[in-house]
């Protein structure tokens, strides 16, 4: 591990030395419906743990929204670049949605496993399908699943930032997803979240898990 100027009074959590200690340095796919909370559980597992884990950064055709910096929230590019990149083969996945495209590069992948760091990838279903299409992109998957979509329709609509329609085709969307995820094998675990803090720590145990076997046995 790397410290920086503080590093006399700051020591690495346990957890950060036992990924740094895991062999098993392949991109985690973190998935589920919008308004699952996929986004608050990836920013705690960021937080705690920043020397080990990263996010990647997605390319999109839409348009920047208040607040977001080009190559942090996104790789804002135009639809004719997006679709030189799709020639070109440089996206593990990819999709059309609401007029945009989104897509994840390789290349940002590269950029992080580079960093020493383990990527960390939030993508739709369809993205999922399009890499373990790849035999060549070995990669963990976890979904993330509300306890019901009644539950799952609350939050959307607590968050009010969406209209009724956008609301209802979300909804549409997360049934579909939740019945692909009962499909055997293709996540390798589906963590409910009813409770925010008991997902999140069946979350960080399940990407450190195999890291605490490994060190056991050492």
């Amino acid at each position: 591990m790397t410290f920086g100027s503080s590093e006399l009074d700051t020591y690495p959590t346990d957890l950060d030395l036992i990924l740094e200690s895991y062999q098993d340095r392949r991109p985690i796919v973190i998935s589920g419906p919008s308004g699952v909370g996929k986004g608050t559980l990836i920013g705690r597992l960021l937080e705690r743990y920043s020397d080990t884990l990263a996010t990647t950064v997605s390319h999109t055709t839409r348009q920047p929204r208040p607040g977001e910096v080009n190559h942090e929230a996104y790789h804002f590019i135009c639809t004719q670049e997006f679709e030189s990149l799709i020639e070109n083969n440089a996206f593990v996945e990819y999709t059309f949605f609401s007029g945009n495209y989104y897509g994840t590069s390789r290349q940002t992948i590269k950029d992080q496993q580079a960093k020493g760091k383990i990527p960390i990838l939030e993508i739709e279903m369809s993205g999922i399908t399009q890499i373990k299409k790849n035999k060549a992109l070995d990669m963990r998957f976890v979904f993330i699943s509300p306890p019901s979509l009644q539950a799952l329709e609350e939050r959307l609509h607590k968050r009010g930032t969406e209209s009724a329609k956008s609301i209802e085709r979300r909804l549409e969307q997360a049934k579909v997803e939740m019945e692909q995820a009962k499909i055997p094998g293709f996540h390798d675990i589906i963590i409910v979240n009813k409770n925010l803090e008991e997902a999140y720590i069946e979350l960080e145990e399940w990407v450190s898990g195999g890291a605490e076997s490994a060190l056991a046995t050492c």
